[in-house]
């Protein structure tokens, strides 16, 4: 076919399938390249298709590149210059087989055949109509194919072109929105009158995938194939309007932008020809001073930099001007190099220490040892991370606050209880609206320095939910190993938190995960005995209160006798520290105070005998909590977080059904305790003197006073033994012995914990022996002298010494005269 038989072809019939390209409608005849319409079946050589399915009255260039499709090509160019074509069902087959091929598809006239320099061949032809391929005839050396004409019926109805306006109607908006369609689409839809061959254009041109295409080409009703059509268009037009609509919001602001930034340009041309600076210019020029003024780290320089660079080129009204600002402001303001000089003067820093605080002689000599090596090897050194563990009152924090004077450091501090959120450690990312850093990284704001002492108080109150575990956050800040390169969300920056000492408080450590535990150094503040808040009282509180109080002058100064600090302390607190201490000669300087402010006559000396004028009568009794020996009633020794407590275990046996109750909101280990206490005994019961007891018909009460207490751990173990086999024999338990530990089945005594403030707080009580666990004896090294003169101290490895020491023979029944 010559070049002009291929132009009489574009002008007589047909329509273009390449985007873009103009398409103009045609009369269906096409003379002698077009089939006849009929039934019959014929062999034409299958041209397969990937990504492209072709149509009848669809003229379109193919290239063709494998080689049986070219030998299909001249093999239809030989005989009629018919070729089927039909689409691939997988574009990713190189050598299709009948499998892979559509069984329905196109029988295409081929008008002009070129040959490309690139090896491939051009050509260009018309679909002409829908064939059914039948069979494979052969395969190589291309394939051909037995096929039969499908016929499409031509009826019109009133729904028909009802049909066709609609699709009509749509296709003219998704023409309309999409920029790839051309408008002569729509004009040559517009001119065509048979239902089937408006389906097939409209199909042609949209923009779907190759199953929506082929389902389509297979569909032989056309009105069946119009209303497939009308539900493509619909989806189709969902999505153009919806991308038109993104567009515009898009082209919005992007406008927007340019009429500010061109608004801008203006503002500052006229600004400078006035001589007038911009306000916005000035503000990055002193934060670029600000940068460079600062010794920052490399690395942290050019992130600043780098954020500054971006506050520059934005506009002023942008909402990430204020929050790029506040990060600079936070990089420029923190301390990365400043210090402070470490007083190494060792004599001066005990001074300092002894002045504030009387006793604490272990942590003393901790930050001495400390400043010593720091003095001779101070490069080598890392900074040392405490754990003040002990009772509220004795004085963790406040000795914190003497160490920082004592190094001459900073004192900063942050308060952990009820922390339950691991940002409040990291702080928030940048992307959060209202972001900042953690509570670490503004502290160190705060201290101004990179060397402060810094005191994490409560680190045992720390909770944990569903915004992250803090104490899981806090094992990079103290961890010698990692906190050189400490990662706070909000800086996005390394920090050093190296020379940061740090000093954490806890009342218990149970609450604290081993491996932060394991990250500090635990000292442990005993409670006080007597003679230390004595002491203490004298040297501190009571000077302090006359201060705070008025109360110092020559005139009105008040003193207090040592009768009555310690009546105070016996009488009116019940505590392992002295917080309570001091509140109550608040009180006494408060009254005192109002007398001299009314210009009453006022004493210059508090006295025992003057106390319950001012304190009200005593709110404890001072000495035993049991005054004379009894059946059944034992004392054992506590410990808790305010220090230490005695504990009276009761035991009253009944006529019953061989039960054992167990009262006082006790827990399951020490409810385990008391069925251990009970198999003992009754495993010895002959060798302990328990007689003409059948256990069976004998109901057990063991109960612990204050029941809305809970109390557990395994150290009442030979109390309650104790308390019970006295109860069984009938031999009296003396009341000036108090003991603690745990018992086994075997009657062993095991070690306990908590043990000097256990001591402690049994000469507190006022008893002259205490009965303790054999492997607790090394321990005796941190009791005060005072306390060992006043204590009687029995260690025992089995129960039966126990029962030597407390338990009195049983009495004498006598008879009445």
């Amino acid at each position: 076919m010559s070049d002009t038989d291929m132009d009489r072809l574009l002008e007589e019939g047909g329509f273009l399938a390449v985007s873009g390209r103009r398409a103009e409608g045609i009369p269906q005849d096409l003379g002698e390249v077009l089939i006849k319409q009929t039934n019959e079946i014929a062999e034409y050589p299958l041209l397969p298709l990937r990504d492209t399915v072709i149509f009848p009255h669809m003229v379109t260039p193919l290239f063709v590149g494998r080689d049986r499709s070219l030998k299909a090509v001249e093999a239809a160019m030989a005989t009629e210059g018919v070729i089927v074509v039909a689409a691939q069902r997988d574009d990713e087959v190189e050598e299709p087989v009948p499998d892979d091929i559509y069984n329905v598809g196109t029988s295409m006239s081929i008008a002009r055949m070129w040959h490309l320099p690139d090896g491939t061949t051009n050509i260009w032809g018309k679909g002409t109509r829908r064939v059914e391929i039948l069979d494979f005839v052969h395969v190589d050396p291309y394939i051909k194919v037995r096929v039969r004409d499908i016929v499409e019926p031509s009826e019109k109805t009133l729904s028909t072109q009802a049909l066709m306006r609609a699709v009509l109607a749509l296709f003219e908006k998704c023409v309309q929105l999409d920029r790839n369609l051309p408008e002569d689409a729509y004009v040559i839809a517009l001119n065509i009158d048979e239902p089937g061959w408006l389906a097939d254009l409209v199909a042609s041109a949209l923009n779907v995938d190759i199953e929506k295409r082929q389902e389509v080409l297979e569909t032989i009703q056309p009105v069946i194939r119009l209303q497939r059509l009308s539900i493509i268009l619909a989806q189709e037009l969902d999505v153009l309007e919806l991308e038109d609509r993104i567009h515009a919001q898009v082209q919005e602001e992007v406008d927007k932008s340019q009429r500010e930034y061109f608004l801008r340009q203006q503002m500052k041309a006229i600004q400078t020809e006035l001589g007038e600076i911009d306000g916005q210019f000035q503000e990055v020029s002193e934060l670029k001073e600000k940068i460079a003024a600062v010794a920052m780290p490399e690395e942290v320089r050019e992130k600043a930099e780098k954020e500054l660079e971006r506050l520059s080129s934005m506009p002023i009204a942008s909402p990430e001007v204020s929050v790029i600002r506040t990060y600079l402001d936070w990089l420029i303001e923190l301390p990365w190099s400043e210090a402070t000089e470490d007083n190494m003067d060792i004599s001066a820093a005990d001074k300092v220490l002894d002045d504030s605080h009387y006793g604490l002689t272990k942590a003393k000599e901790r930050i001495l040892e400390y400043m010593a090596v720091r003095k001779l090897a101070a490069d080598k050194m890392r900074s040392p991370i405490l754990c003040f563990v002990g009772p509220p009152g004795t004085g963790k924090t406040s000795l914190g606050k003497a160490i920082a004077q004592a190094l001459g450091r900073k004192f900063v501090r942050v308060s952990l209880g009820g922390v339950r959120d691991e940002a409040e450690i990291r702080g928030h990312r940048r992307t959060y609206v209202g972001s900042m850093p953690g509570r670490i990284i503004q502290t160190m704001r705060r201290a101004e320095t990179i060397n402060p002492l810094f005191m994490l108080d409560e680190i045992d109150k720390l909770g944990v939910d569903f915004r992250g575990d803090p104490s899981a956050a806090l094992l990079e800040v103290l961890d010698p190993e990692q906190n050189h390169a400490f990662s706070d969300h909000y800086l996005d920056v390394a920090y050093d938190l190296s020379k940061v000492m740090f000093i954490t408080t806890a009342n218990i450590l149970d609450p604290v995960p081993p491996a932060l535990r394991d990250r500090m150094e635990v000292i442990e503040f005993p409670g006080y005995i007597e003679e230390e808040k004595l002491e203490i009282a004298r040297r501190f509180l009571v000077p302090r209160q006359l201060v705070e109080n008025g109360l110092d002058n020559d005139n009105t100064k008040l003193r207090f006798s040592d009768e009555a600090l310690r009546h105070i302390i016996r009488e009116y607190t019940y505590e392992a520290g002295v917080r309570n201490l001091e509140r109550e000669i608040a009180n006494v300087c408060r009254k005192v105070a109002r007398r001299v402010a009314d210009g009453k006559q006022t004493p210059h000396r508090i006295t025992t005998q003057s106390l319950a004028k001012y304190l009200g009568p005593p709110q404890f009794t001072y000495g035993l909590a049991e005054k004379e020996d009894e059946i059944g009633v034992a004392m054992g020794i506590a410990w808790t977080e305010a220090g230490g407590d005695i504990m009276p275990v009761e035991v009253t046996l009944m006529e019953g059904k061989g039960s054992l109750m167990l009262t006082g909101q006790l827990g399951e280990v020490m409810q385990e305790s008391g069925q251990a206490a009970l198999s003992y005994a009754r495993s010895h019961a002959k060798e302990l003197g328990i007689k003409g007891r059948n256990f069976d018909k004998l109901d057990i009460h063991i109960h612990v006073p204050e029941g809305a207490i809970p109390k557990d751990g395994p150290s009442a173990g030979i109390t309650m033994s104790t308390a019970l086999i006295s109860a069984l024999a009938r031999r009296p338990v003396r009341h000036d012995v108090g003991m603690t530990g745990e018992i086994t089945l075997r009657g062993r005594v095991l070690p306990i914990g908590g043990f000097k403030e256990k001591v402690l707080s049994a000469h507190r009580a006022g008893l002259k022996t205490v009965i303790l666990p054999k492997r607790n004896e090394k321990d005796m090294v941190e009791i005060p002298n005072k306390v060992k003169r006043d204590l009687e101290f029995i260690f025992v490895e089995r129960m039966g010494e126990v029962l030597e020491t407390a338990l009195l023979p049983a009495p004498v029944q006598g008879k009445r005269a």
